[in-house]
């Protein structure tokens, strides 16, 4: 009798097992954590360096020239 009980006790915690197994698979979450799970550090948003004019100045000539060439190449 003692193993019979054992094994039905056994049985018992597999299912629990199984079932925490489950719900713990189908628990994957996609997308953003609610608000309340961020953290503060990354509530606050990092601050962004202001360009230069002549840095603005050099970027729109890089993206000038990139576009020039992607124009150019669908033209082949």
């Amino acid at each position: 009798m003692a193993t019979e009980h054992i094994l039905a006790l056994l049985i018992q915690e597999r299912d629990k097992l199984n079932r925490v197994i489950e719900a713990l698979q189908g628990a994957r979450r996609r997308g953003r954590p609610p608000k309340a799970a961020v953290s503060l550090a990354e509530a606050v948003p990092a601050k962004r360096r202001a360009r230069t004019p002549a840095q603005r100045k050099a970027q729109a000539k890089r993206m000038r020239e990139y576009w020039a060439k992607r124009k150019k190449q669908e033209g082949k």
